[in-house]
């Protein structure tokens, strides 16, 4: 039986789970995220970043497999869903590149005149 529910679970074609189980835990990173930040918690506010970039990594895979399952039941909506997933992963991509790896600016050739 649980390998029949683990199978229907990652069938992003026709159960949407998923992507709710995905949203729901990006919501509660974002909580976590919020409550790191309290003064009661101080001790684990080296945390915080991280659970910043957790829960939207997670919202925008809870995105993604819901376009799978709205591209086959719902095309009107996999439409209007597919430029916020590009605004997303635009979005996510700049959240690693200044957060995680810390911003680090291009070593530019001396040559050039900026």
């Amino acid at each position: 039986m649980s390998e029949k529910v683990s199978g229907d679970l990652f069938d992003l074609k026709n159960d949407p789970r998923l992507s709710h189980y995905l949203y729901r835990g990006g919501f509660g990173c974002w909580l976590l995220y919020l409550v790191v930040g309290t003064p009661l918690l101080a001790n684990l506010r080296f945390y915080r970043t991280d659970l910043g970039v957790l829960s939207f990594s997670m919202m925008v895979a809870g995105l993604s497999a819901s376009m799978v399952y709205d591209y086959y039941h719902n095309l009107p909506l996999f439409e209007q869903k597919k430029k916020w997933l590009a605004l997303s992963y635009f979005l996510l991509a700049g959240i690693v590149y200044f957060v995680v790896l810390g911003h680090k600016s291009p070593v530019l050739p001396h040559w050039l005149p900026f």
